[in-house]
């Protein structure tokens, strides 16, 4: 048994950080170089001649992959009887990270690193086999490293002979012995689920998983899709490896948030700008009378759904870019719809089909339309048309805390914050 403060070589071990299936992983100090290590150290039961040389020939391969998010290999050597691998330490596993909030913004990034890891892999034709969050080690600057590659997939051929892998985190093929390229995708889509959701899915991987809920908040449609078909449970249906799944991330990658709440600019000594102050102010004064606020995608300052325009940088916000929390858009401007709506109430796009005979009552319904065959109380504030009768709205709708309106529409505008109207686009 390897103990605490024992020598192997110019090795001190120091404590024990891990054990797997097939090695026990220490930190370990290097007394020749005066450095923190990780050793990874073969079980004793699998040292025999057939399996060293096996792994052996994995470590030869390994080395050869040079990537800045791969761990890369210190030395591999034996050492009193122990077939012993060094790799630089780093600060904690993915798994330990997990356990702490994480943004979506540091969820895209280390999912970024570990698809650029993968996706070189599979390049030089290796297969991971046991993607899974302790095996991926954090370095300062969030700097994320994959590990054990190959090995995995040595301990599968020559150790257990039939499936292999960590349960939880392997393709359903992989668990019957037959792991790929597509396999690894799987793992990579199950740990990228786990970051925006914060559950793991589980078998049989029906859809959708837990907390799917979550993930609609954060994420777009198209990147949800793209999780989706890494954990196809059929692999014909998911990326072939992990080369195409980093190329398809790149191209969403920009689109993939949701919900972007407006940043807030420092200056050259770390304190908060005069736009930041601005900004909060507005919020604290109109935030219950506007409704929830979203970014604006090309500034970032706080903008509703009803606007057509972002009042802060006059960007075109016809088609609507963020999410609605209504249950159905509007095909033409991507705008919310109720169930029961014919029309839609932003743009006036028409020719829905309403599959149900109800109607939803609404408390944010705070006008009757004045259409007199209508007559309904359907009318949201900033509504451009009824959502039944398509009759145009003629109220002239005025902010709450303030009695400016715009020059050109009329409609309430607030002169101490925004430069452009967002009902007409007009400069103010």
């Amino acid at each position: 048994m390897i103990r605490v403060n024992q020598r192997l070589g110019k090795y001190k071990i120091e404590r024990r950080l891990g054990e797997g299936g097939f090695a026990t992983v220490f930190r370990a100090r290097d007394t020749v170089e005066g450095i923190r290590v990780a050793l990874k150290i073969l079980a004793p039961q699998y040292t025999h001649a057939a399996t060293l040389d096996d792994f052996r020939r994995e470590v030869r391969m390994v080395a050869k992959l040079k990537h800045p998010n791969i761990l890369p290999l210190k030395n591999a050597d034996m050492i009193d009887g122990h077939f012993v691998m060094a790799f630089p330490m780093g600060k904690e596993t993915l798994g330990d990270r997990l356990g702490r909030r994480l943004s979506s913004q540091m969820a895209l990034d280390y999912l970024h690193q570990l698809l650029g890891a993968a996706a070189h892999a599979h390049a030089n034709k290796v297969i991971h086999c046991d993607i899974k969050p302790d095996n991926l080690i954090l370095f300062p600057n969030n700097e994320l490293l994959l590990t054990d590659f190959g090995i995995a997939k040595v301990a599968q051929r020559t150790v257990a002979g039939s499936g292999a892998g960590t349960v939880g985190h392997v393709a359903p093929e992989q668990a019957m012995g037959r792991p790929s390229f597509r396999s690894d995708v799987f793992s990579i889509g199950l740990i990228g689920y786990r970051m925006f959701s914060g559950t793991w899915p589980e078998w049989p991987f029906t859809w959708p998983p837990p907390a799917f809920a979550r993930l609609q908040q954060q994420l777009q449609p198209d990147f949800i899709q793209f999780l989706r078909r890494a954990i196809e449970v059929d692999e014909k249906n998911r990326f072939r490896d992990a080369v195409q799944m980093l190329a398809t991330f790149k191209r969403i990658r920009p689109r993939a948030l949701r919900r972007r709440t407006a940043s807030v600019p420092t200056n050259k000594r770390g304190k908060k700008d005069w736009r930041s102050h601005r900004i909060r102010q507005f919020k604290k004064q109109f935030g219950t009378s506007l409704g929830p606020f979203t970014a604006c995608e090309h500034c970032s300052g706080p903008v509703v759904e009803p606007m057509m325009t972002c009042p802060w940088c006059r960007h075109d916000r016809t088609r609507l870019a963020t999410e609605t929390k209504f249950p159905q858009c509007c095909p033409r401007c991507y705008r919310g719809m109720k169930l029961d709506w014919k029309y839609c109430a932003w743009c006036y796009g028409g020719g829905f089909e309403v599959e149900t005979t109800r109607r939803f009552t609404d408390v944010r319904y705070v006008e009757t339309c004045r259409n007199k065959k209508c007559g309904q109380r359907t009318l949201m504030p900033f509504m451009r048309y009824c959502p039944q009768c398509s009759r145009k709205t003629n109220k002239k709708w005025r902010l709450k805390t303030t009695t400016e309106r715009c020059h050109s529409c009329t409609w309430g505008i607030t002169k101490d914050y925004w430069t452009y109207c967002p009902w007409c686009s007009v400069e103010i």
